[in-house]
Order: structure tokens, then C-alpha cells, then sequence
């Protein structure tokens, strides 16, 4: 039964709004975080750019084959990432419900990939390393054939500083660096596996590779790197593995803080807006 004060007026027992103060820091915290992931997605996106441009995916000839580029991949998820971030963005200074709940639900559902990726690569492991030497021994036949394989594999080789899956002795499974080849590349490497592949420190030297399987390791050691490419992986995963965890939880909990921000601030506009309806009625 509702209570009546003394003038015999209705006592609306309304919680409290509230206030502006709180729905501004939500709203701030919630635009923060969506800076942060946009920035994440522009460098994304210019991954991708920079994929394409380098290997001239662009160019006249090459034009019709870019649908199967897979630097259109990292150009997706970053206009994807900055898309999602400015949905989230809109959404907070509108007060848009409709906006922010896509929102929610589309990190939502990138938190619970996340962890399931996370729980496939632990508990797979140990396969890790064979679906990896397969992949990269897969690049190295196709290297010639295929301009992805090629830009992939150069620049693991040039960034990691190493030749070959396991060593430089595996690009001989390649049909035109094999040692049985007709070509001036028989038993040579790319240029990718030398050391200094810049002849006079600014032209590319393509030909620094060439007969390097001959080579004695002594020898060889001072014109290209021996070490494969597996090894340096694991050596880089080894060495920043407590770097790879920390920055992997921090984004993880980034996004869970986002998802919390988001709901609370739903919270708010609805509330805002159920005691605006009843203000309405009432008076």
C-alpha cells in the first residue's frame, strides 16, 4: 500500500539517481580503454598496409590476386578492432544501450576466444614446435612459387636472424637451391640468411647466398646464419616469456575491466532513464 505524508500526497519511495559524477568516470574509463584497443588496431592495420606495400600486392600485375593475400588478414582484424572501439566509444558519450550491449557482447565474446586459445596452446603444446617445422619446411619449397610464402619466410629469417627450420642445410628440399639444381642458386640460400645482405650497406645483394651449402659450418658461419629458425623461436619465446605473460594478462584484464565498465554503465542509463519514466507519470 502506498504511504501518503501529511498533505496526503504519495511518498514515491525512488532510490536514489545516480550520479553525474560516477556516469562520468564510467563514461571516461569506458573511452580510455577503446583509445588503448584503437591504437592496438591501427597498428594492426598498418601491419597489413605495410605487408601489402612491401610486397607491391598493389601493382597492376598483382592487383587481381590480393583477395588471397594474407596481409588482408591483419588489415581486417585491425578494421574490425578500431570499428569495434569506436562502436564502444559512440555508444558511452550517446548513452546508445543498443551500442554499448553489441559492444559487450563483442568482447565478450573476444575474452572467451581468448581464453580458449589460451587453454588449446597450453594443453597443446608439445605440438607446437612439429606444426611449426612443418609450416616453415612448407614455406621453404614454395618460396620461389609463392610471393607470401617468400615475404613470410625472409622476413622470419631477417628478424631472428637465422636459416632454415632446424639449419641453413634445409633449404637443399628447395627444387632451385638444391645442389642437384641446374641454376646459379644450386646449393645456395636466399639472401634472407645472410649476414650482411646489403652489398656497400645499401644495395640488396640477392647472390650473397649463393653456394653457401658447400660451405664448411667454419666457413659458413661468416657469410650467413647457421641456426635455424625453430631454435630462434624458442630462444625469443624463452627469453621474453615472462614479458609475453604479463603483457598477455594485462590485456586479458584490460578487456574484462572494459566489459565491467560497460555493464555498469548500462546499469546507470537504464536506471537513469526507468526514474525519467517515472517522473513523467507522476507528474
Amino acid at each position: 500500500i502506498p504511504e501518503r505524508d501529511g498533505s496526503g500526497d504519495l511518498l514515491s519511495h525512488q532510490p536514489q539517481r545516480p550520479t553525474s559524477v560516477r556516469s562520468c568516470l564510467l563514461k571516461n574509463a569506458l573511452f580510455i580503454s577503446n583509445l588503448f584497443f584503437t591504437v592496438m588496431g591501427l597498428v594492426v592495420l598498418g601491419m597489413g598496409l605495410w605487408g601489402l606495400i612491401t610486397k607491391e600486392s598493389f601493382a597492376q600485375e598483382r592487383i587481381g590476386h590480393i583477395g588471397t593475400d594474407p596481409m588482408l588478414v591483419f588489415v581486417f582484424l585491425g578494421l574490425t578492432l578500431c570499428l569495434l572501439c569506436l562502436m564502444g566509444c559512440v555508444g558511452s558519450l550517446r548513452e546508445n544501450s543498443c551500442l554499448l550491449r553489441l559492444f559487450s557482447g563483442a568482447v565478450l565474446i573476444l575474452v572467451a576466444a581468448q581464453v580458449l586459445v589460451a587453454i588449446a596452446a597450453y594443453s597443446l603444446q608439445d605440438q607446437i614446435v612439429p606444426v611449426l617445422r612443418s609450416g616453415m619446411l612448407m614455406a621453404m619449397v614454395r618460396y620461389q612459387d609463392d610471393l607470401d610464402m617468400r615475404f613470410i619466410t625472409d622476413e622470419i629469417q631477417m628478424n631472428l636472424q637465422c636459416c632454415g627450420a632446424d639449419n641453413y642445410r634445409d633449404w637443399e628440399m628447395n627444387l632451385y637451391y638444391n645442389c642437384s639444381a641446374p641454376g646459379v642458386q644450386a646449393c645456395g640460400v636466399p639472401a634472407s640468411c645472410c649476414i650482411d645482405p646489403l652489398e656497400n650497406g645499401t644495395v640488396w645483394n640477392s647472390q650473397c647466398g649463393v653456394g653457401a651449402q658447400q660451405l664448411v659450418e667454419f666457413s659458413a658461419q661468416s657469410v650467413i646464419y647457421l641456426g635455424g629458425c625453430l631454435g630462434g623461436i624458442a630462444r625469443w619465446i624463452e627469453q621474453n616469456k615472462q614479458l609475453i605473460g604479463i603483457v598477455g594478462i594485462a590485456l586479458l584484464g584490460v578487456q574484462i575491466l572494459t566489459l565491467i565498465v560497460t555493464t555498469r554503465l548500462l546499469d546507470n542509463i537504464q536506471w537513469s532513464k526507468a526514474i525519467s519514466s517515472q517522473r513523467d507519470v507522476e507528474s
